[in-house]
């Protein structure tokens, strides 16, 4: 066991370390060259399209999610505890400063996630039940050819062999311990190991009958889970930044001189630009899954004749969740005047510290829903990424039992601890990067004829 865990650790490292985030910045960055930056041009033509659509009420297609569905269907998986716990500790680790490199990686993750949408949507397919399925392996089998064909089978079974853990389990546990947290600030956190169980049950359910229930199903509770718990957070949020809005200026000023110099910021605990530079880029892409093509599977479902119009989507996702969310969190840590120990790791109990410290204890419970609602749209939305790729390494009839399979899953992340098996399934989740990454560097120049070809259908 030791030498597993020892080999998952180098693996984990390389794939999770420079190398990795080089290869999705690199690409983020030739993808944004060769289509002129789109994501800075039509940011402003990105947010209208999205929220234009957002209120413009209509069903889709059988088999078919609403463009604003399948975009809320992506964000359930990508707006995840990682957006509380991840900021915290890329703060800790790395100081103030990382908050402005994760700013950065967003921006070129914007075009990334602009791409691979884009040729979700030009490469996906209609199973035999009706339904649009697309994502990496699509785009890698239709765009590539045939003799690609082995690197979408790759990337889809990183994908099968990352959704119990990254997707799954671990998002029960957070679950579970922030009910437990909140039922122990009321004196009602004596019987841990019955309400693990009962939260267990409830997941087990809730997530059978809503991913059993199809792709539409999943579009109608998606659509009204995330706009309600990201609204949710962002008035939170908004409120401890306005409680101490005289600190907010001293705030940026250290992100920014944090970003060059931190040890000026982190009284020279941490002295690495290198360091600030790695934690925030780590987290940008961690949070909002750009390089790692899992999102692209969710849009490839939408009901929409424009791939490029729904990459648009792409690019707000992005924003929502690094450059609001992750900002947000990052907000309420800094200007909440709480102590942060930099050099050392922190997690969620450093950022919900930064909003029981402006609100007061009775706050926790509040946050305990947020942490709640993030962990089980996250649940929801890999359960649709892993029957996608066992549907593309099997048949339609493995999805069923997968789904039972990944509902049950839910039952053991609640009542056991499996820490080594969910460390495995991390490391597969960052190896969907290198399938995904080759085909968007090859795919590249579809992107920018496509991209050509809707402006000028426009003009």
């Amino acid at each position: 066991m030791g030498l597993i865990e020892q080999i998952n650790s180098a693996v984990n490292g390389f794939i999770w370390g420079v190398p990795a985030m080089a290869a999705i910045l690199g690409v983020g960055l030739i993808l944004s060259i060769r289509t002129h930056f789109i994501q800075i041009r039509k940011f402003g033509y990105a947010m209208k399209v999205t929220f234009g659509r957002m209120f413009r009420k209509r069903d889709a297609q059988d088999g078919a999610l609403t463009p604003f569905q399948a975009v809320c269907t992506a964000l359930a998986a990508t707006i995840g505890t990682g957006n509380i716990a991840g900021v915290a500790g890329a703060i800790a680790i790395g100081g103030p400063g990382a908050v402005f490199w994760m700013w950065i990686s967003a921006v070129l993750g914007m075009c990334t996630k602009f791409s691979e949408v884009t040729l979700a949507v030009r490469f996906r397919e209609k199973n035999k039940k009706g339904e649009l399925v697309g994502g990496p392996m699509y785009y890698i089998k239709n765009g590539l050819g045939k003799r690609w064909i082995w690197l979408a089978y790759i990337f889809a079974a990183f994908g099968v062999l990352t959704v119990f853990g990254t997707g799954n389990a671990t998002q029960v546990n957070t679950i579970t311990t922030a009910i437990n947290s909140a039922l122990s600030n009321y004196d009602m956190g004596g019987h841990t190991s019955l309400v693990n169980l009962i939260v267990g049950l409830i997941v087990t359910a809730l997530v059978a009958g809503i991913l059993l229930g199809g792709i539409k199903r999943v579009g109608k509770v998606t659509e009204r889970l995330v706009p309600f718990m990201a609204l949710f957070y962002v008035v939170l949020s908004l409120g401890v930044v306005f409680m101490n809005i005289g600190r907010v200026p001293a705030v940026f000023a250290s992100i920014f001189e944090g970003a060059f110099h931190p040890s000026a910021v982190t009284g020279g605990v941490v002295g690495s630009i290198f360091l600030t530079m790695k934690k925030g880029v780590s987290r940008g892409i961690f949070s909002n899954e750009a390089g790692l093509g899992t999102g692209s599977m969710a849009h490839a479902s939408a009901d929409t004749r424009k791939p490029v119009k729904q990459g648009f989507f792409g690019i707000f996702e992005v924003f929502a969740d690094t450059i609001v969310i992750c900002t947000l969190t990052a907000l309420v840590i800094l200007c909440s005047g709480i102590p942060i120990h930099y050099g050392q790791d922190a997690g969620a109990a450093l950022t919900i510290q930064g909003f029981t410290s402006t609100y007061g204890g009775w706050i926790s419970i509040f946050t305990a829903v947020a942490l709640v609602c993030f962990a089980f749209s996250t649940i929801i939305g890999w359960g649709v990424y892993g029957s996608r790729c066992v549907e593309f390494l099997f048949n339609e009839k493995a999805v069923k039992p997968f789904l039972l399979l990944y509902s049950l899953v839910a039952m053991l992340g609640a009542t056991m601890d499996l820490g080594l098996v969910w460390s495995i399934a991390d490391t597969f989740n960052g190896m969907m990067a290198i399938p995904n990454l080759i085909a968007l560097l090859l795919l590249s120049g579809t992107v920018v004829k496509m991209v050509k070809e809707y402006n000028e259908w426009k003009t």
